[in-house]
């Protein structure tokens, strides 16, 4: 199940835009990028982008496994997002290692979110 189109970060300069501007926070299994929406415009919907290089798993399967994994957390997390923010999520490579299941992610990741303010109520 992907993530819907509204929320899904595309360009090659959206990612950019994120890794030169945006804050940056760390977990055991992710590095998570995000750029707070500017204040002079309505907020879009979050848009979210995954990256997870090689040094992960040298396997398309593993790498794509872990991708449907944390997406799967994430589309349990976006009514809860604050709109307008850009992220970027980086898995690290110990993630591949580490036989992480779902709600585990779930539970990363909400922390990582609340961290940098992007849940509503900042759980």
């Amino acid at each position: 199940m992907a993530l819907p189109k509204a929320y899904r970060l595309k360009s090659r300069q959206d990612f950019q835009a994120v890794f030169r501007e945006g804050i940056r926070r760390h977990s055991s299994h992710f590095t998570l990028r995000a750029l707070k929406p500017s204040l002079d415009t309505a907020p879009p919907a979050t848009k979210i982008g995954i990256a997870i290089s090689t040094k992960v798993s040298k396997r398309a399967v593993v790498r794509n496994k872990i991708k449907r994994q944390i997406t799967a957390a994430l589309y349990q997390l976006l009514p809860k997002l604050v709109p307008g923010w850009r992220l970027v999520l980086i898995v690290k490579p110990t993630t591949a290692e580490s036989e992480c299941q779902t709600h585990k992610f779930l539970r990363e990741l909400e922390e990582l979110l609340a961290q940098t303010e992007v849940l509503n109520g900042h759980s």
